[in-house]
């Protein structure tokens, strides 16, 4: 069973098999309890008052620096998107006068291309009915020319059938008034 090992006491040592009883967990030791509360708070204490005076105090002004941080930079980025607004406003303003000047631009070579277009027209018109009435003058003296030149190859031409039809050659009065009859009638 079970067998002593010199203790000076005279205890014997248990096994679990045996079925002995085991020590408390020393925390939940009567004789020890109170010692134990007295260190844990003397540890609390202690921790406590490392935490708030050191540890605290460095977050807290790390948390704050990084607020401080934040705000800095929305602050920024507020200016930086007011000045993109203004320059956006600016710039759309710039490119609606860009247009209405572009606008005006193109009304006023179109109309000076109209006008320039207008005044070349009249004076192709002019020319051109300048040349009609030569043409014209022109027409009408060769057409004069011609109406004498056929009067005479008319009359020759109607003396020359008339001779040969009838072989005897007629007098120039008598050919000339037939053919005046025949070209006005």
């Amino acid at each position: 069973m079970a067998e002593s090992h010199g203790n000076a006491k005279g205890a014997t040592a248990h096994t679990a098999a045996d079925g002995g009883h085991k020590a408390p967990f020393p925390p939940f030791q009567k004789d020890t309890f109170a010692s134990q509360l007295v260190s844990l708070l003397i540890a609390f204490v202690a921790l406590y008052l490392i935490v708030s005076r050191v540890a605290l105090p460095r977050v807290g002004s790390v948390i704050d620096a990084r607020a401080n941080t934040i705000e800095g930079d929305l602050a920024d980025a507020q200016k930086l998107k007011d000045e993109s607004d203004g320059a956006l406003k600016a710039y759309e303003n710039e490119l609606a006068a860009a247009r209405s000047r572009a606008h005006a631009i193109g009304t006023e070579t179109r109309e000076k291309l109209n006008a320039a277009s207008e005044a070349e027209r009249k004076k192709l018109e002019e020319r051109l009915s300048h040349k009609l009435a030569e043409a014209e003058k022109t027409i009408a003296s060769t057409r004069e020319a011609a109406m004498r030149n056929v009067h005479g190859i008319a009359a020759d031409a109607a003396a020359a059938i008339v001779q040969r039809l009838t072989g005897v050659l007629p007098d120039g009065k008598s050919v000339k008034s037939a053919v005046d009859a025949s070209l006005k009638g």
